[in-house]
């Protein structure tokens, strides 16, 4: 079976049973008259062991199963009792029914930081659980539907959750370029992915073309001018391109190298600017393309015919 928590050990009331088997009930008292129980840190091994597996990656947000548990503690199981007590009155420790691999109803366990703990003070354990979930996306976010299967809260309760977090400004919604219909949770004070926003190619969930038109432009005018006018010197790099658009202050955001050269790929593409070389360091430079005409002067076509050629000897496999 499972630990359970007793009302008796969630209030700090110990209980021992004397020599003619009744039970005596002793209970530990504050200066203030609360209620306390003495630290299992100090008196349980398990302490330490039982933070170490929780604290593991693996178990963040949904927890570990109580199945996994009993695998790993094996006949110390029972011993586990005053470690899950201690940490459920410090609110650290969280307690919810989920559904199993092979489809069976287990009892998860879900750790918190002590000053997450702080932080989730006065939420209930499924609110907290949901917490976490949403924590353990980072981010990237997670859907609303994610949400729901791996808390297993229905989705009445699930809105009330969401709407209390958003409350207390531990968790926010945002959309992704990719769904707008759709919500996206993650942690108040992270900044979206930009998997997630489109980075800044996209402004309110749009393609902005205008912005990357103009930003193109002062990138061409650049490769001409830093060339000597007419683009065809001996190249400028990434770099001296990168930190004239950050002294011209072109842009509205930052943008990285990486982004710079996306922009590059763009105008190569579209032959309004090729590669010259490399310099000593190995980086690419760049230049304005060579104009390409599509009137080719075929002067030596009567050359190469013979004087007594015949076109009307000629058949096609279509007469």
């Amino acid at each position: 079976k499972r630990p359970i928590v007793t009302a008796a050990s969630a209030s700090g009331i110990k209980r021992k049973r004397t020599g003619g088997g009744a039970v005596r009930v002793s209970t530990s008292t504050t200066k203030n008259g609360g209620v306390t129980a003495k630290s299992a840190s100090k008196t349980n091994p398990l302490y330490d062991e039982f933070i170490t597996l929780l604290s593991n990656p693996e178990y963040k947000g949904r927890g570990i199963a109580n199945s996994a548990l009993k695998s790993h503690f094996d006949s110390r199981y029972r011993g586990l009792v005053d470690v899950i007590n201690e940490l459920t009155r410090a609110s650290r420790l969280t307690m919810s029914k989920g559904t199993s691999q092979t489809g069976e109803s287990e009892v998860y366990f879900s750790l918190m930081s002590a000053e997450e703990a702080t932080k989730l003070q006065g939420l209930d354990a499924p609110s907290k659980m949901v917490y976490q979930v949403i924590e353990s996306s980072g981010n990237k976010g997670i859907w609303t539907v994610d949400v729901r299967q791996q808390t297993n809260i229905v989705q009445a309760t699930l809105t009330k959750i969401f709407k209390q977090l958003e409350t207390r400004r531990l968790i926010k919604p945002i959309k992704a370029v990719t769904a707008k219909t759709k919500k996206l949770y993650m942690l108040y004070d992270l900044t979206p992915a930009k998997e997630i926003t489109g980075g800044p190619w996209y402004s309110d969930y749009e393609f902005d073309h205008e912005f990357i038109a103009e930003i193109r432009t002062f990138i061409l005018m650049c490769i001409r001018r830093m060339n000597g006018g007419l683009g065809v010197g001996n190249g400028v790099t990434l770099k001296q391109i990168a930190n004239k658009m950050i002294q011209a202050n072109v842009s509205r955001v930052q943008l990285s190298l990486e982004e710079v050269q996306q922009l590059l790929q763009t105008l190569a593409f579209d032959y309004l600017i090729e590669q010259r070389g490399l310099t000593e360091c190995g980086e690419a430079l760049f230049v304005t393309a060579k104009k390409v005409t599509t009137m080719c002067d075929f002067g030596w076509w009567d050359a190469a015919l013979c004087t007594d050629f015949d076109f009307r000897g000629i058949r096609f496999e279509d007469d």
